[in-house]
């Protein structure tokens, strides 16, 4: 059964929505789609065991697009362009095979319809294992992580999901559920591989990322026949946070651009 996710909408024009990726919230997208409202009405969605949105025990594709199809559906306007960054680009894609009749236009961020090997569990379980209890405070909490990260860089991302309630503080993402789900979201349906999106999709890649193969349109091939690629110098897979400028310029280009 669809969710009804949390959303902040900000800006009048045509609609955008924005998906976070993995252990990503809609707050992370603030900046770019206070940019972006000056021409669109920005919806920046949680995607479900994520922010403020509801949380379910799993969290396919299928299940993930199904819940943005549904916030499309309640909207005043039929059809939405689309913006997926990472975990939610693959949702984006696989809104784009399952339901065509919602996608407008399809901007996908440093990601391909590919199976990746998962190399983000051992974030979640560092999550997991850190102990929230006896912390008293956000940067103690961040410290721990660091010293059990394989990339300690991305602690300061992670803790952006702990809040404090009566003095205690704990993760708002589903932990356990996103652990659970780690291999779908690692891969991508196979049972979407025979559909195909007849409009373009244009991605947006990162210079110093690998999440698409030498930065190959065809790694999006055959489900998506009409891909063009832009490169953003310097960037590495969160393109938004490291060339925001450049990343709005690129995305407002494929806004104008996309058929």
């Amino acid at each position: 059964m669809a969710l009804q996710l949390n959303s902040d909408t900000v800006g009048d024009g045509p609609p955008l929505l924005v998906l976070h990726g993995l252990f990503g919230s809609a707050g992370n997208w603030r900046s770019v789609a206070r940019t972006l409202s000056a021409t669109h009405r920005v919806s920046c969605l949680d995607l479900r065991n994520h922010g403020a949105s509801p949380w379910a025990a799993t969290m396919s594709y299928a299940e993930m697009a199904d819940d943005v199809a549904h916030f499309i559906e309640r909207q005043p306007t039929p059809r939405a362009s689309v913006l997926g960054h990472s975990m939610g680009g693959k949702t984006a894609m696989a809104l784009a095979l399952t339901r065509p009749d919602l996608v407008d236009r399809l901007l996908v961020v440093d990601i391909a319809p590919l199976e990746l090997a998962d190399t983000l569990s051992p974030f979640a379980d560092a999550m997991r294992q850190v102990d929230l209890d006896s912390a008293t405070s956000r940067s103690e909490i961040q410290r721990r992580l660091q010293q059990m990260l394989p990339d300690p860089a991305v602690a300061p991302f992670l803790v952006q999901n702990l809040v404090n309630q009566d003095g205690h503080f704990d993760w708002r993402i589903n932990l356990p559920a996103i652990s659970a789900s780690m291999g779908d979201i690692a891969g991508f349906p196979t049972a979407l591989r025979s559909r195909r999106f007849e409009r373009p999709l244009h991605a947006i890649v990162g210079e110093h990322s690998a999440y698409v193969p030498d930065h190959d349109p065809a790694a999006f091939a055959p489900m998506f026949a009409k891909v063009s690629l832009e490169v953003i110098a310097g960037a590495g897979h969160w393109v938004h946070a490291d060339r925001p400028r450049e990343f709005v310029a690129a995305v407002l280009r494929a806004l104008v651009d996309a058929g």
